[in-house]
């Protein structure tokens, strides 16, 4: 990596555009040369904890299935929990649904109802913003068990989309942003 401090390596030279996937007319961020460079990765998750730590969050949630990935290693770093939100049918435990629409297509996400007690501050975190459908129905799912949605973080924002219209006035830090 060119430079010695982990904040300021270039995490968009690490993330590779996909035309049309994952259908026609759509340009794909991929993250996957960002996660396997091991000093890039390490120096993303510490700059996530950098961005949502000063919101003091108890728990982080992230959203299936990339969401998984940066939400559960940041909460490993900053010594918290981690909530799934994942696809319906897929947490062996009575959930909450919240069906959402995407820039291709409409889906659902599901919680535990026992994820988070009333008044837990909780970080949102996923790989990316684009619509903010599927990040605006995780805070509909975490705010209706008693959750408080403190800060949302992503890697990434497709800013021409303005998914932050969808995140119910919650502030939100992105790493990287393609206006």
């Amino acid at each position: 990596m060119p430079s010695s401090d982990p904040l300021k390596v270039d995490l968009r030279s690490l993330i590779r555009d996909v035309p049309d996937f994952p259908k026609p007319g759509i340009l794909f961020r991929d993250i996957t040369p960002l996660l396997g460079n091991g000093p890039a990765f390490r120096s993303c998750i510490q700059q996530m904890c950098a961005r949502l730590s000063p919101f003091k969050p108890q728990a982080i949630a992230g959203i299936e299935s990339r969401g998984f990935i940066f939400g559960a290693t940041m909460a490993v770093e900053l010594g918290i929990g981690f909530v799934p939100i994942r696809k319906p049918g897929k947490l062996p435990w009575k959930t909450r649904q919240e069906r959402y629409a995407l820039e291709y297509g409409t889906d659902a996400i599901e919680i535990h109802e026992d994820a988070v007690t009333n008044g837990t501050r909780v970080a949102l975190v996923d790989d990316l913003l684009a619509t903010g459908g599927t990040a605006g129905a995780a805070i509909k799912l975490l705010q209706g068990l008693g959750g408080q949605v403190v800060v949302a973080g992503f890697v990434i924002e497709l800013g021409f989309l303005h998914g932050r219209e969808n995140l119910l006035g919650v502030p939100t830090e992105v790493l990287i942003s393609y206006p």
